[in-house]
């Protein structure tokens, strides 16, 4: 399936927009929820370098919990929102991932 990159690009923003404080979402969640559900690196490459302020893209992790490799504030910031750390120094999904039955 061909994916139209501006409004991916879009519904990416618009997901991770909604990330609340306190709470992170995978790269390939973030897919599942565009409806493409096998395109987890084309979501960490729209976030990849995003200038706008209002993204909080910080608080996309990958699917084991690692933060951005080279981004050494994303962990701080995180653990300022209370996101919890496992002793790896992955995030702990089980306590920290937002879950779609929040949103209800």
């Amino acid at each position: 399936m061909q994916v139209d990159t501006r409004l991916f690009r879009q519904s990416v923003t618009d997901i991770v927009r909604a990330i609340p404080p306190g709470r992170v979402l995978t790269y390939g969640r973030i897919a599942v929820l565009t409806g493409f559900p096998r395109h987890a690196r084309l979501v960490g490459r729209v976030l990849h370098g995003m200038e706008t302020a209002d993204i909080p893209c910080h608080r996309v992790v990958d699917g084991t919990g690692r933060t951005a490799p080279g981004w050494h504030e994303q962990t701080e910031m995180l653990r300022h929102e209370g996101v919890r750390f496992r002793p790896n120094g992955h995030v702990d999904l089980k306590a920290s991932l937002w879950r779609l039955d929040e949103l209800i």
